[in-house]
C-alpha cells in the first residue's frame, strides 16, 4: 500500500470484498501495519491508515491529539446501550539489534505457521482483529443493538499518555464493558498490578578521589536510600489475594564520569509494581518522607514521579468473561484460565473511577511470554480465530439481557 493513498485519504482497499475480509486481506492489512515503525512514536501513521480504512466502509472516526506528534483514534458503530469498549495500542517497543532478528522486524514474515514482526504479538494483531470485526459487523448489519467504541491508543509502552487522554475526555464515561486486546490467547486477565516509575537524584560535591573529604560523594547516600527503600517495599508483608505482593526494582543507576573523581551527582530509576493494599500514593509518600529523613542528615535527595498507573482490581465475575471462555474453547480448542497479571495495560487509566464489579478483561491473540522479544510472532491460526471470537463476543454482549 502506498503512502500516497494513506496521505490523500483515497480508497485504500480498492477491490477488497465488501462483506467479509478474506484471510489474504487480513494478512495484507496486518503486514501494512507492521511496516509502520511506530516505535514509541509515529502512531499517527497507524491512526491515519485505520481512519482511512474505516472511511472506506462508512465508519466515522476521530483523531484525538495527545501531543504535537502523538494521537489516539476513536471510532464507533451502532447506537444506544450497551456500550462495548474495545481497545488496543498502536505503539511498539524498539526491535533492539535488528541483526539479531531472523527476518526484518518491520516486514511481516510467515514461517512454520507463525507471523513474525515487531508488534505482531504486542499488539497489532489484536488491534487489527478489532478494527476489521467492526467493519464486518457494520457491513453485514450484524450489530442489532448497542454501540461498539473502538479506542486505539498512543504511548502505552511508555507511560500510557493515550489512555489517560481518553479517560480525561470522557470516552469511558458511558462504557458498560471493556476489553483490551493485549496478547493472552489462553488466559483471560481480569486484574493486574499498577506500575510506578520514579527518578531519584542525589546531589553532592565533586572532588579528587585522593581527597574525598574535600567533596561529598553523591553515590553514598543514594545507595543507602535505595537499599532502605528496597527493604521497606519488598519486605512488606501485605499481599493481594490475586496479585500477590508489591515488587520494587531499581533498574537504572548513573553516576560519575571518571574513576578518579568523586561524583557530584547520582541518579537512579526505580519501577514499582503496586497492589491495591499498597498503592501508588502510599509508595510515593514513602519515597518522599524517606528522602526527607536523609536530607535532614545532610544529603540532597529528590524523588520525582515519572509515571503512575494504578492497579486494576475487578472481580472477574461477568457475562463477558464467561462468554469469552466459552468462545475460546470453541474457536481455539483451549481451556481458557482466568487470572490476575503482574503486567500493566491501558486499563489502568481507562478504568479510573470504575468499581471492582465493572466487566473488564484482557484477551487477545498472542502470548505474554513473547512480548518485547527478538523474533516476536503471533500464531497465524490464533490471529484468524480471534476474528470469530471477537465478533461473537460483541454480538453476544450487545443482545444480552444482563443489567449493568
Amino acid at each position: 500500500m502506498s503512502q500516497k493513498w494513506i496521505k490523500d485519504g483515497q480508497k485504500i482497499l480498492e477491490g477488497y470484498s465488501m462483506k467479509y475480509f478474506t484471510e489474504e486481506e487480513k494478512i495484507k492489512i496486518l503486514s501494512d501495519i507492521i511496516a509502520m515503525k511506530s516505535v514509541n512514536e509515529n502512531e499517527i501513521e497507524v491512526a491515519n491508515y485505520l481512519k482511512n480504512l474505516f472511511a472506506v466502509y462508512g465508519i466515522e472516526s476521530k483523531i484525538v491529539p495527545v501531543t504535537n506528534t502523538r494521537v489516539n483514534l476513536v471510532a464507533e458503530i451502532g447506537s444506544g446501550s450497551p456500550v462495548i469498549g474495545v481497545s488496543g495500542h498502536m505503539d511498539v517497543v524498539s526491535p533492539g539489534d535488528e541483526s539479531e532478528w531472523t527476518s526484518d522486524p518491520f516486514t511481516l514474515t510467515e514461517r512454520d505457521g507463525k507471523l513474525y514482526g515487531r508488534g505482531t504479538n504486542d499488539m497489532k494483531a489484536g488491534l487489527i482483529n478489532l478494527a476489521l470485526v467492526m467493519i464486518e459487523l457494520k457491513e453485514n448489519n450484524e450489530l442489532k443493538k448497542g454501540t461498539v467504541r473502538f479506542m486505539a491508543t498512543t504511548g502505552e509502552e511508555v507511560g500510557g499518555a493515550g489512555s489517560k487522554k481518553l479517560y480525561e475526555e470522557g470516552y469511558m464515561d458511558d462504557v458498560d464493558y471493556l476489553w483490551v486486546a493485549e496478547p493472552s490467547h489462553d488466559t483471560i486477565i481480569y486484574s493486574h498490578k499498577g506500575s510506578l516509575n520514579l527518578r531519584v537524584s542525589s546531589i553532592g560535591e565533586a572532588a579528587h578521589s585522593s581527597m574525598p573529604d574535600q567533596g561529598y560523594n553523591a553515590i553514598n547516600p543514594l545507595m543507602k536510600y535505595l537499599l532502605e527503600m528496597d527493604g521497606k517495599l519488598n519486605g512488606d508483608d501485605r499481599k493481594n489475594e490475586v496479585l500477590d505482593k508489591l515488587v520494587m526494582s531499581t533498574t537504572i543507576f548513573n553516576a560519575g564520569n571518571q574513576v578518579n573523581s568523586v561524583p557530584e551527582k547520582a541518579v537512579a530509576e526505580i519501577n514499582v509494581r503496586t497492589i491495591p493494599e499498597f498503592d501508588n500514593d502510599e509508595v510515593i509518600s514513602l519515597f518522599k518522607t524517606t528522602a526527607d529523613k536523609y536530607n535532614k542528615e545532610g544529603a540532597k535527595i529528590n524523588a520525582e514521579v515519572t509515571m503512575s498507573l494504578p492497579s486494576v482490581f475487578t472481580s472477574g465475575q461477568s457475562e463477558m468473561v464467561d462468554l469469552a471462555k466459552k468462545l475460546g474453547k470453541e474457536h481455539l480448542g483451549l481451556d481458557i484460565s482466568v487470572k490476575g497479571s503482574p503486567g500493566v495495560t491501558d486499563a489502568s487509566n481507562l478504568l479510573r473511577g470504575k468499581d471492582e464489579n465493572f466487566p473488564f478483561m484482557m484477551f487477545g491473540p498472542g502470548e505474554t511470554k513473547i512480548t518485547h522479544k527478538t523474533d516476536e510472532y503471533v500464531y497465524k491460526e490464533y490471529y484468524f480465530a480471534f476474528f470469530d471470537i471477537y465478533k461473537e463476543l460483541i454480538t453476544g454482549l450487545s443482545e444480552s439481557k444482563e443489567t449493568l
